[in-house]
């Protein structure tokens, strides 16, 4: 089923009454699990089954998770795992915790969604972790250039239980937040109407001198001073807009966030450099976690582990499927329906990239940085362990033959 279809085919007025009687989280969640004909009173129907699922016992806990721009059609696109998450979180502890879900920038955006988890006006939180660095720095601890070579390296890191020391216990202990889970991506340049009859781009030399859009990461600042692209900071909501008005040539970004985002028919190219993560996360505030009842907080974290099984193996397939993430993109996918063309650096290409920007080249421009987050860590040479994890512990370099493991569990 096409994701745009879940909840375009009704009107405003009747998702108003809907969600007035069921509520925004059960129509939702019924809507992401509907799978026969999208009509009115299917998605009634879901809803209120839903519900009655959902409301069946009190909750000793009623948890709000704001989502930066998900709602059921776009997770279809980009597989984050927010509501599969959510639905496990409820059937796992029998409705003892409940999850309010409040997805479209609703509550909150991406430079927003973390600091409102901090601050406890919401319980969790999804968005990206380089928005989130804005307003928690410790999340650059991810954003070293080059660091991970592929998607598998990036899953591996999460599912290892070194995770704990070298992103999750600095990121609670510093900023109040619990890393759950996430999507893996690598970031590239997504290119608009003034590379439309350019050719494919093969190396990062043929972007020098481009405007591009920069996430809050600090550290992809740094990478892309290093290649000469000019970072720009442009919000995630003003990107489409800047890339269709021309004010930025590119934006860095990763691909299904173009495809979920809409912004395919503003960009021409996507060229797959892979210079840094592109991680949409989902975590809570830690106070809150710590305050649930041992059984619950077993649950969170093992339902958390379900998503992060899901995404791993659903996003790779809604790469090629859906979004259209190959050269040429599939016929039927997003990118091949915008003609979006996708290039893919060359292992040489990659190569020229990473000794013109990574940490292991150019170690003078990081060093600032460097020193910054392993001090956060308690001392660690945070790059250096990660670097090494990925590349001596890691047998795959297809992203869904890693092995998926409990990082909790040691």
């Amino acid at each position: 089923m096409k994701a745009s279809k879940v909840l375009s085919t009704i009107s405003r007025r009747d998702l108003f009454k809907l969600t007035g009687r069921y509520g925004i989280s059960s129509v939702v969640m019924g809507a992401a699990g509907l799978t026969g004909a999208v009509t009115l009173p299917n998605i009634a129907k879901a809803a209120e089954s839903e519900y009655e699922k959902r409301f069946a016992n009190e909750p000793k806990h009623t948890l709000t998770l704001g989502a930066a721009g998900f709602n059921p059609q776009n997770l279809l696109i980009e597989r984050a795992g927010v509501l599969t998450f959510a639905r496990d979180l409820e059937e796992r502890t029998e409705g003892e915790i409940r999850v309010e879900f409040v997805g479209d920038n609703q509550i909150c955006g991406q430079l927003s969604c973390a600091e409102k988890a901090q601050l406890g006006v919401i319980d969790m939180y999804s968005a990206s972790t380089q928005n989130s660095a804005g307003s928690t720095p410790y999340l650059n601890v991810l954003d070293y250039a080059y660091m991970f070579r592929t998607r598998a390296d990036q899953y591996h890191f999460l599912y290892s239980p070194e995770s704990m020391d070298l992103l999750r216990n600095p990121l609670e202990e510093r900023h109040g937040l619990k890393f759950l889970f996430s999507h893996c991506e690598l970031r590239g340049i997504q290119l608009g109407n003034s590379f439309a009859d350019k050719g494919p781009i093969t190396s990062v030399t043929q972007l020098a001198g481009t405007k591009n859009r920069v996430t809050g990461t600090q550290l992809g600042r740094i990478a892309m001073e290093l290649m000469d692209l000019n970072p720009v900071p442009v919000a995630w909501e003003e990107t489409l807009d800047a890339l269709r008005t021309g004010l930025i040539d590119g934006a860095e970004t990763w691909a299904s966030a173009v495809a979920y985002a809409n912004m395919s028919p503003a960009v021409t190219q996507s060229v797959d450099m892979g210079f840094f993560c592109g991680t949409e996360h989902t975590g809570m505030n830690a106070a809150v976690f710590d305050a649930m009842e041992e059984h619950l907080q077993e649950a969170i974290m093992e339902s958390a582990y379900l998503a992060q099984v899901y995404v791993q193996h659903a996003n790779e397939a809604a790469l090629v499927n859906t979004v259209g993430f190959t050269d040429p993109p599939m016929p039927g996918t997003i990118f091949a329906e915008n003609d979006v063309a996708v290039s893919i650096f060359t292992d040489e290409a990659r190569k020229e990239a990473e000794e013109m920007c990574s940490p292991e080249f150019q170690p003078a421009a990081w060093e600032q940085w460097r020193e910054r987050i392993n001090g956060w860590a308690g001392g660690r040479d945070t790059y250096q362990e990660i670097y090494d994890l990925v590349r001596n512990g890691n047998p795959h370099t297809i992203a869904e033959n890693v092995e998926p493991r409990r990082w909790w569990r040691t």
